[in-house]
């Protein structure tokens, strides 16, 4: 029996889940967390530099996921300047690089629909 199975639920940050793939989930589940933190996995990004890599995300929805983000200590958000406008820098922390592993493989397993499934299109509009 795996650690996965131990017991009915898992605490986290007083959240209960029935099993960890649900813990895991709950930290980069969505359409746009593993986007967000790939972007994030070589480099610190600025927020404008996220909108212009991501320009399928509304800016509500990047604000929101960057705030959630942060708050499951994925990434940090580093401000600098006393007034508007700041210069906000996100990037990974120790935890959110240690979702590297899995991000490279889903990564690669994309690459290998694309490659298999699909095309590489320029941009219509």
């Amino acid at each position: 029996m795996g650690i996965e199975c131990q017991s009915d639920f898992i605490k986290v940050n007083n959240k209960l889940y029935p099993c960890t793939v649900s813990v895991a989930m709950d930290l980069v589940g969505g359409k746009w967390k593993a986007v967000i933190l790939y972007h994030l996995k070589d480099a610190h990004k600025r927020y404008s530099e996220l909108r212009k890599e991501m320009p399928g995300v509304t800016e509500r929805t990047l604000s929101l996921q960057l705030k959630q983000l942060e708050e499951d200590e994925l990434i940090s958000r580093q401000a600098y300047g006393k007034k508007p406008p700041l210069k906000v820098v996100y990037s990974l922390t120790d935890f959110g690089r240690s979702f590297t592993p899995v991000l490279n493989a889903i990564i690669g397993w994309g690459n290998q629909i694309a490659t298999q499934k699909g095309e590489f299109v320029k941009n219509p509009l």
